[in-house]
C-alpha cells in the first residue's frame, strides 16, 4: 500500500504541478425555443428551428477560435429546447453510428448516412475552426421486436452528447443515463463510461446534467477509470441553497481535483444560468439572471493527465478513497495543534457547545432538516440527524445583522428523485424569523469566519461556499481529521449565504 501512496503522490505532482496548459471554451446558450413543443413539426420545420441555434453556435465557435480555444462545449438541449413529447421530438432526432466501430467525418462524407443534417453542420463547425466540439442532441435508433427492451414504437430515442475532433470526425457519443423528467428519451440498456482522447490534452470523460448527482457514470469515470478532465453539458435549474449550478460544479471539481468544463442553458425565467471552467485551483464561472443574452467563457486550463495504473495495482478501496490518504499518528497530532491555533476559531471556543436543546425542524429543498439558530457574535454549535452530527465554530467579523442556522440531514431525499444524503449546512435564513431558514436567498451581509465539520459515513463529500450575489469561494482547508470531515474559511469579502458539506452516500441509494 505504501508503494501505491508513493505513486499517487508522484502522479498528483506530475499532473498538477506541470506547466502544460490549453485554452477551453464553454458557451452558456439561450436556446431559441419551439413555442409549441408538444406539437409534432415536420422534419423541415425542425431543421429550420435547429439552424437558428446552429447559427449562434457558429458565431461562438469562430470567437472561441479567435481566442485560441482547442475545445468548445455547448449545453444540453441547446439545439431545440425543452418540454417535448416522445412523438413531437422525433423530427429533431438523427441516426448516428457507434464511433468506436465506424470512422465517419460527416463534413467530408455527408451522404454516408441519411437524415444527418445537424451532424453535418456540427462536424463542419469543428473542422472549419480546427477545434474539438461537444454538443448535445437527440438520437434515434431502430430496434427489433425481438429486443425485449424495444419501445412499442420500434425505436430508441436518446439524449446524446456528440464529440467531434478538430478535423470534424465523430469520435465519441454518450447516452445520458439519469434522465430528469424526460419522457421523450429512453435510458440506455447499460451505463456508458465514455472516454475520448484529444491531441492537445489527453483523455476526457463526459456525462450530462443530472448524471453528476449519481455514482454512475459520473464518479465512476473518475474513481474507476482515472479520468481527470470532464465535459459536462447541462440544462440545470438552480435550486438554492445547496444545488445552484455553479455551486455544485465547483464543489465537484474540488472534490476530485479535476478539470470540469460545464456549459449550461441560459433561461433565467426557468432559473437556468451557471456555467464554468473549473480547475483544481481556479474557477472561471458565469451566473447572470438579469441578462437575456448567452455568454462565452474562455479560459486557460492546466492539463491533468489521467490516472492510468495497472488494475492489478489498484484495490477497490484505493479507487474509492484515493483523495484521502490516512495520516500517521504524528501527522494527526500536528493537525490537532494547527486546528487549535486557528484564529479566531480558538480551542477555548471549541471546548464549549451552546445549548443543544433549541433545535427545530424545517424543510430545505424538500428534506426535513434539523436546525439550530446561530446567535451572538461567536460561538460553537452542534446539531444531529440520525447518525450524523454537525459542528460549527464561528465568529462574525462585524456586528451580526442576518439570521443564520446550522442544519443537519441524514436520510433519503425522495421528492422527484431518490438520493441518500448526509449534509451539514450553515445557511442564511431568507428572513428574520426561524421559519425562513432553509428557503432560497442570494443576499447576505454578514462576514463570518468558520469551521464546519461532521462525522460522515461516506467519503464522497462536496464542499460548498456561496456568498452574496452568487459569488463562489473555496475553503481554506477541507480534509479528514480522525472520524470527521471538516472545512474552514476566513477572510471572505462578501456576505455568507451558504457553507455546506454535501455528502452523498451512493451505496445506500
Amino acid at each position: 500500500m505504501h508503494g501505491v501512496k508513493w505513486l499517487l503522490l508522484v502522479w498528483r505532482c506530475a499532473s498538477v504541478c506541470g506547466l502544460d496548459v490549453y485554452i477551453a471554451a464553454v458557451y452558456e446558450h439561450r436556446s431559441v425555443l419551439n413555442l409549441m413543443p408538444r406539437v409534432r413539426p415536420t422534419r423541415q420545420e425542425a431543421l429550420r428551428h435547429m439552424m437558428k441555434n446552429l447559427d449562434i453556435y457558429q458565431l461562438q465557435v469562430h470567437e472561441a477560435g479567435r481566442q485560441g480555444a482547442k475545445i468548445i462545449v455547448f449545453p444540453e438541449d441547446g439545439l431545440y429546447g425543452f418540454n417535448f413529447t416522445r412523438d413531437s421530438i422525433f423530427p429533431y432526432l438523427e441516426p448516428m453510428p457507434d464511433p468506436t466501430l465506424v470512422t465517419w467525418n460527416p463534413c467530408l462524407h455527408p451522404r454516408k448516412i441519411s437524415d444527418t443534417e445537424v451532424l453535418y453542420q456540427l462536424s463542419c463547425l469543428a473542422r472549419n475552426d480546427k477545434m474539438y466540439l461537444v454538443a448535445n442532441m437527440g438520437e434515434r435508433q431502430t430496434c427489433e421486436r425481438s429486443d425485449p427492451w424495444c419501445p412499442p414504437d420500434g425505436r430508441y430515442q436518446f439524449n446524446t452528447d456528440v464529440v467531434f475532433d478538430a478535423e470534424g470526425s465523430l469520435i465519441a457519443k454518450y447516452h445520458k443515463q439519469n434522465l430528469y423528467f424526460e419522457d421523450s428519451f429512453n435510458t440506455p440498456k447499460r451505463v456508458e463510461h465514455v472516454i475520448f482522447n484529444t491531441s492537445f490534452a489527453g483523455r476526457f470523460g463526459i456525462f450530462t446534467c443530472f448524471d453528476i448527482l449519481f455514482y454512475e457514470p459520473a464518479v465512476s469515470l473518475i474513481e474507476n477509470y482515472g479520468v481527470k478532465q470532464i465535459i459536462f453539458p447541462t440544462a440545470w435549474m438552480n435550486q438554492l441553497p445547496l444545488l445552484s449550478a455553479i455551486e455544485f460544479q465547483q464543489a465537484f471539481a474540488i472534490a476530485y481535483r479535476i478539470n470540469l468544463l460545464a456549459a449550461n442553458q441560459h433561461h433565467p425565467e426557468w432559473q437556468m444560468s451557471g456555467s464554468g471552467i473549473y480547475t483544481p485551483a481556479v474557477s472561471h464561472y458565469y451566473y447572470n439572471v438579469d441578462s437575456s443574452e448567452g455568454k462565452l467563457l474562455v479560459a486557460e486550463v492546466p492539463i491533468i493527465h489521467s490516472l492510468e495504473l495497472p488494475m492489478s495495482q489498484v484495490t477497490s478501496e484505493f479507487l474509492e478513497r484515493y483523495n484521502y490518504i490516512a495520516p500517521s499518528f504524528s501527522q494527526l497530532q500536528e493537525k490537532k495543534v494547527m486546528m487549535e491555533q486557528l484564529q479566531p476559531l480558538s480551542s477555548t471556543m471549541l471546548s464549549q457547545v451552546d445549548d443543544p436543546s433549541g433545535t427545530f425542524h424545517a424543510p430545505m429543498m424538500y428534506d426535513n432538516y434539523t436546525f439550530v439558530l446561530m446567535t451572538g457574535q461567536e460561538g460553537n454549535l452542534q446539531v444531529c440527524s440520525n447518525t450524523l452530527c454537525c459542528h460549527l465554530a464561528y465568529r462574525h467579523r462585524h456586528k451580526a445583522s442576518n439570521l443564520y442556522a446550522l442544519g443537519a440531514f441524514d436520510g433519503f431525499h425522495t421528492v422527484h428523485y431518490t438520493l441518500y444524503l448526509q449534509v451539514c449546512a450553515l445557511v442564511k435564513c431568507a428572513g428574520s424569523t426561524f421559519d425562513t431558514c432553509g428557503q432560497s436567498t442570494t443576499t447576505a451581509s454578514d462576514i463570518i469566519d468558520f469551521k464546519l465539520w461532521g462525522n460522515f459515513s461516506t467519503y464522497h463529500i462536496y464542499t460548498e461556499i456561496l456568498a452574496a450575489e452568487m459569488k463562489l469561494y473555496r475553503a481554506d482547508t477541507n480534509e479528514w481529521l480522525d472520524d470527521n470531515f471538516y472545512m474552514t474559511k476566513q477572510g471572505m469579502s462578501a456576505g455568507l449565504v451558504t457553507a455546506a458539506l454535501f455528502g452523498r452516500w451512493y451505496k445506500r441509494d
